[in-house]
């Protein structure tokens, strides 16, 4: 993806967003600004569902001819492949809207693509690495686990968190891969449970480091309540990495949204949709 670059349009980098929360759009801000460093569109912009700016003022405000919007959301669920593509005039995604004078594709959300497993690994590896108490173990000895909200109201939530459990349990890499979810079964708090080894990994799949990820999970995997919301706070780590729980040893990463590799999926994103209405670039 390096060579290949969009010097005619803009990517529109979409995320939820919401005023509760001053962390919703870093993920983002960061890979925006990431996207814009690199120089391969002729624009790289921001663009909220749900804060300022909104992605209909910005779409108004473009003057390129060829748009791409990447929606960053972490699975193929109500708001990303229904509401927000509705709302702008698509149909369901990948979907374009092309006339003599426009070009604006609506492009599949980012937690979807089958990329997705390299940005887990690097989170799942970069936690350990960073955090080699009392010695690194290696990943066969290891229990991986992939965390997501999960919700009874779209089956779209978890296929994404399954998918990549699937695709990592084939590399053979680690002792055990699971699904564990904040609202469906099973919990997060069954890890102890279904990992088969001392040391457990927990790799939450969610776009940005909020209030699920900062605070609900770590209590869930059983910190105190009241410790972990004095921890956040104070701005220090709600989780202290490793922490022994049960008899194991806990490792738990950030987000992967703020995985520095998801700039590379964004602009996965940007190439399928190029290639399949047949624009050259």
């Amino acid at each position: 993806m390096q060579n290949e670059s969009f010097p005619d349009a803009t990517l529109v980098v979409l995320g939820h967003g919401t005023v509760l929360n001053d962390q919703s759009a870093t993920p983002v801000l960061q890979h925006a600004a990431e996207l814009r460093r690199r120089g391969l569109f002729r624009e790289v912009r921001e663009a909220f569902w749900k804060q300022e700016p909104q992605v209909r003022s910005v779409l108004g405000s473009l003057t390129t001819r060829r748009v791409f919007i990447v929606p960053v959301f972490i699975s193929e669920g109500y708001f990303a492949s229904e509401v927000i593509p509705r709302d702008l005039g698509f149909g369901p995604p990948p979907a374009s809207l092309i006339s003599p004078e426009r070009e604006l594709h609506y492009c599949l959300p980012v937690g979807s693509h089958a990329s997705m497993t390299g940005v887990i690994l690097a989170r799942a590896e970069g936690v350990v690495k960073q955090f080699p108490f009392p010695r690194a173990p290696k990943p066969a000895d290891i229990t991986l686990f992939i965390a997501g909200h999960g919700t009874g109201r779209n089956k779209n939530s978890r296929v994404a968190i399954e998918r990549q459990v699937e695709l990592i349990r084939a590399m053979n890499k680690y002792a055990g891969v699971h699904a564990v979810f904040m609202e469906e079964d099973p919990r997060i708090g069954d890890c102890y449970q279904l990992a088969a080894t001392k040391y457990v990994v927990m790799v939450p799949f969610f776009i940005s480091d909020g209030l699920h990820a900062v605070e609900d999970i770590p209590v869930l995997l059983g910190e105190p309540e009241a410790q972990v919301k004095e921890r956040h706070a104070a701005g220090q780590p709600t989780w202290r990495n490793p922490t022994e729980k049960h008899g194991k040893l806990v490792w738990y990463s950030p987000s992967v949204g703020t995985e520095p590799l998801m700039a590379d999926v964004i602009l996965e994103r940007v190439k399928e949709s190029a290639h399949s209405v047949g624009v050259a670039t």
